[in-house]
């Protein structure tokens, strides 16, 4: 098992997700190789919630990295579930395009995408002008 993968699986397990119960861990590389752990938070309004992708953004950063080279997500389903689209542009906000994103279930089932494949024509600073 990968250090990456199970720090997704144990950040997992302290998910807070008592409406969906739909549980989601990830953990991204930073660029000086320290492992940041995200999980998801639900609230009872819905919107209001946070992804695990995004929690781990925000540990990373809470952490003064503003890099990261891999990410690693995990969920209790089926088959691997890709990182929502709001996610997906955090994570290119944060990682390069060719950056690898594995998505993969509990049960061992991996897919591996890049940054930019999640998120082709993504948001970036070029479209500010200035």
């Amino acid at each position: 098992m990968t250090d990456l993968r199970q720090a997704a699986i144990a950040v997992r397990e302290n998910a807070h997700a008592p409406y969906s119960g739909f549980k989601v861990g990830a953990a991204l590389r930073g660029a000086s190789g320290t492992i940041y752990r995200g999980c998801n938070v639900e609230n009872v309004a819905y919107p209001e919630g946070t992804c695990a992708e995004a929690g781990a953004i925000a540990a990373m950063v809470a952490a003064g990295e503003t890099v990261f080279t891999e990410a690693y997500v995990v969920a209790g389903s089926p088959l691997p579930v890709t990182p929502c689209g709001g996610c997906r542009q955090k994570l290119a906000e944060f990682g390069a395009g060719d950056v690898r994103v594995t998505m993969a279930t509990v049960e061992g089932s991996e897919q591996v995408l890049s940054i930019a494949d999640l998120l082709p024509g993504a948001f970036d600073p070029s479209f500010l002008g200035g």
